[in-house]
């Protein structure tokens, strides 16, 4: 019955990196490759969660509170008027409310663009609804936007521009005027802008985030997905929402209730209490984010990794291996998990664009930093052993210098 299933189903096949999860699953390593805290959720957010569990709100549910709560917000950090009634879809996650977005808004044949690297799941969704991913590079080792680039990348097929920032795997914060060039080009071409915004609230140094929707002529024509799971901590939730113009809105809605029909009842109570948080909690946050990104920063720098770019926001490190480490990325990080007992993420999962013209596909890494202090620490000390290795004979590092 294989050959029965659909061609898309056939192209979804597991990538490098999900190979290398399970053989770090297997070997039991130090995770800093998947983008999940290993720490606790903030108490009082906990707390709702069972306080909604024991009132036995377990059924399917609209908690309109978060809608008000996000609207307000909107309103109060960007400046946006958000109707609570109409423009806002309570979804599973932010995977589900990107997902729901781009099934709302790509016909087949569609074009979208994305800026490589990019997140893997953008491609899958756009590839499901029938569409084109069409990739423009971001220009390392600062992964600025070429604007040149970017227009070239346009068509008469191009349905929509998604965009990522603070961003996954880079941490780059894309600055006002590379979102002017991005809001410019989608207002000439009449495009949907499709927004993740998940890291919003985790910049560092002074970097803000921007949100495209604010700028003009964008509001009437972007999404924005984001959710509770790297605020709060909690990305086995599930709960993240699409904030959209009515109509967009009225037909994400309609996707997401054909398919999950609602996000989990208590978690949704409990997404309002962590919505009114006070601002010394996301002060908190920031702080603390920044403390985690400079350590290992630090760290990866003291082992002779480049790090030419340092990130702005989110909470990775994508470093570039170092010049006399001759094994790719993939090479390196099957001998970071079976010999140090740590798991990273190849960069080269990230880059879809030419690989002829992209000669630095296998050079980078991501490190995800929203460990424990004790994490963080471990992992240090077995990569550090794992970096002496080079003057041993029979390492694979040793090898490929050699060679």
């Amino acid at each position: 019955m294989e050959a029965k299933l659909s061609r898309i189903s056939r192209t979804l096949t597991p990538s490098p990196i999900q190979e290398l999860s399970h053989l770090a699953q297997r070997c039991g390593a130090i995770n800093l490759a998947e983008g999940f805290p290993d720490f606790s959720a903030p108490p009082h957010v906990k707390e709702a969660a069972i306080s909604a569990i024991n009132a036995d709100l377990n059924q399917y549910r609209h908690v309109q509170g978060i809608c008000d709560l996000l609207a307000a917000t909107m309103r109060q950090n960007y400046g946006l008027d958000i109707n609570p009634l109409t423009d806002v879809v309570i979804c599973c996650g932010q995977s589900e409310a990107f997902a729901a977005a781009i099934f709302a808004a790509i016909n087949q044949g569609d074009e979208v663009l994305l800026f490589d690297p990019a997140y893997e799941t953008y491609e899958s969704c756009i590839a499901l609804a029938g569409g084109i991913p069409v990739y423009v590079p971001l220009d390392p080792p600062y992964w600025t936007l070429n604007v040149d680039k970017l227009m070239k990348s346009f068509t008469s097929r191009t349905k929509a521009v998604v965009l990522n920032s603070p961003h996954n795997p880079t941490g780059k914060v894309f600055s006002k005027e590379e979102l002017q060039a991005i809001a410019g080009a989608c207002c000439k071409m009449d495009c949907f802008a499709i927004t993740d915004e998940v890291y919003e609230y985790i910049t560092f140094d002074m970097q803000k985030h921007i949100s495209i929707a604010t700028l003009p002529g964008m509001q009437e024509r972007t999404v924005i997905t984001s959710s509770l799971s790297k605020t709060f901590s909690v990305t086995g939730w599930r709960i993240g929402w699409a904030c959209a113009p009515a109509s967009i809105a009225s037909a994400i809605r309609s996707i997401h209730v054909k398919i999950t029909d609602s996000a989990p009842a208590p978690f949704q109570e409990a997404a309002v209490t962590a919505l009114q948080s006070p601002p010394a909690y996301f002060k908190f946050l920031k702080a603390e984010y920044e403390a985690k990104r400079d350590f290992v920063v630090q760290m990866l720098s003291s082992l002779g990794f480049q790090i030419r770019f340092k990130p702005q926001g989110s909470v990775f490190v994508f470093a570039e291996l170092p010049e006399n480490w001759l094994l790719s990325d993939l090479e390196f990080v099957t001998e970071l998990i079976e010999n140090a007992g740590v798991a990273a993420v190849p960069g080269c999962g990230f880059f879809h664009a030419d690989p002829n013209v992209q000669e630095y596909r296998n050079r980078y890494v991501r490190f995800a930093f929203c460990k424990s202090e004790a994490t963080l620490n471990a992992a240090a000390q077995k990569m550090g052993e794992l970096c002496k290795l080079q003057r041993m004979p029979g390492s694979l590092i040793r090898k490929k210098i050699l060679e």
